[in-house]
């Protein structure tokens, strides 16, 4: 039987995204309706709910946060530290990590499901990983990542990208796993700079969009080509994506090129993509990053992701959306409010309809996986940290005050939470 504690009926004196105060009342795991406050507080059917009833005194309600692009099977996590190793060629960070990845002792699931559980803590309830599938590993990442995502479905929406970290057309065997790994379950086919890696821009891009095609699939490409090179081959992929007709079914990662371009350059450049339906995700590296606000004021849609967590290709990473926001608001300037609030809808909104999910958000019908925060506003929340004061999935709290209470581990003796 059901707990109210553990699937309450009313969210009480909530603040929306839109600064209104309301009560959120919950059932079946849906948002069942939005009340707002009267100007002197309290709602004619605040006392309905009973013992189901949680007062979260006027702090922030949002819907989950969706990571857009995550490692799950790269991470340390849960392996001892590993030292960083540097390299200078994207191809030379491949081969550090392969050999990196041969030493780890700690199973790929394992690995996995320690990033997850820190992500839900967080508040993520949904996450885009791309899967590693090359000639050394073949599909052994994927079929771990397929078992860590039946494993957590009660806690976290998983898709799957079948990445070809190794290349495509200059990796043996390569097009041919990436079929089969779209068959064993991958949702989306990804891709490796086409220049940069492959040196063959139509030859690897005639493999993704032609397994896209024969799949159904989406489409997601690392592209870290700079300048006009990657400006080039934004143009091709938007090309491409009119062509089969997969508006809003590909993005393209990491985009560097926006940032280095001519503004000539770049509005020819978001023209197409937003003309295709073509999306752009950034995690707000060091260097050039794609311009946000003027990527959107082209109608190109912009989301964000936390990229690599604690693995060979990063040191950092926490699995926490918000602090994700604050490092994008932060490279890119954004100071006022307005400008805030963007930040927290590349994490939110935005990334929720680049990932196409459905019934996301607050709205009544909308599925209860939600997030409390310590915060008066969204602005607040971008620039202040605040901590997890609710996890929802499907109207089941997971999280309270910063401690799991359903389906997540308890912390290992003498480890502190995030927050």
């Amino acid at each position: 039987m059901q707990s109210s504690r553990s699937h309450p009926s009313v969210l009480a004196d909530v603040t929306l995204p839109d600064g209104r105060r309301a009560d959120v009342f919950l059932r079946d795991g849906l948002v069942a309706s939005v009340q707002e406050r009267a100007p002197y507080g309290g709602t004619p059917d605040e006392t309905a709910a009973g013992d189901g009833r949680v007062d979260l005194g006027g702090a922030l309600l949002l819907p989950a946060f969706v990571d857009g692009h995550s490692h799950l099977d790269k991470t340390f996590l849960g392996a001892a530290w590993q030292p960083h190793a540097e390299g200078g060629t994207i191809r030379e960070r491949v081969g550090a990590e392969l050999r990196a990845r041969r030493r780890l002792t700690v199973p790929v699931t394992e690995r996995a499901l320690r990033l997850v559980h820190r992500m839900v803590e967080h508040g993520t309830g949904h996450t885009r990983s791309h899967v590693d599938i090359d000639p050394e590993a073949g599909l052994d990442n994927l079929h771990a990542v397929l078992d860590v995502r039946e494993r957590v479905r009660d806690l976290m929406t998983v898709q799957i990208v079948a990445f070809p970290q190794s290349g495509v057309v200059t990796a043996p065997g390569v097009p041919d796993l990436l079929d089969a790994a779209l068959r064993e379950g991958a949702d989306l086919v990804g891709g490796l700079d086409p220049h940069g890696f492959d040196g063959d821009v139509a030859g690897q891009l005639d493999v993704v969009f032609g397994l896209a095609e024969r799949h159904g699939a989406g489409v997601d490409i690392h592209l870290h080509d700079p300048g006009e090179i990657g400006a080039e081959q934004l143009r091709d992929i938007a090309a491409r994506t009119a062509a089969l007709g997969l508006d809003g079914r590909v993005t393209v990662s990491h985009a560097y090129c926006l940032g280095e371009v001519a503004d000539a350059t770049l509005a020819r450049t978001a023209s197409a993509l937003a003309a295709a339906g073509v999306s752009i995700l950034t995690n707000g590296p060091a260097g050039s990053m794609p311009p946000v606000l003027r990527l959107r004021e082209a109608g190109v849609r912009v989301f964000a992701g936390s990229d690599n967590i604690r693995d060979a290709w990063w040191p950092y990473g926490t699995g926490d959306m918000l602090e994700r926001a604050t490092i994008i608001g932060l490279r890119s300037e954004l100071m006022t409010d307005d400008e805030l609030r963007v930040a927290a809808s590349l994490v939110t909104t935005e990334a929720a309809g680049a990932l196409g999910l459905e019934r996301y958000g607050l709205e009544p019908g909308s599925r209860a996986d939600l997030v409390a925060v310590a915060a008066a506003s969204v602005a607040e929340a971008v620039a202040a940290h605040p901590r997890r004061l609710l996890v929802m999935r499907a109207g089941r709290v997971l999280v309270t005050d910063g401690c799991p209470v359903a389906g997540l581990p308890a912390p290992e003796p003498g480890v502190q939470r995030a927050w």
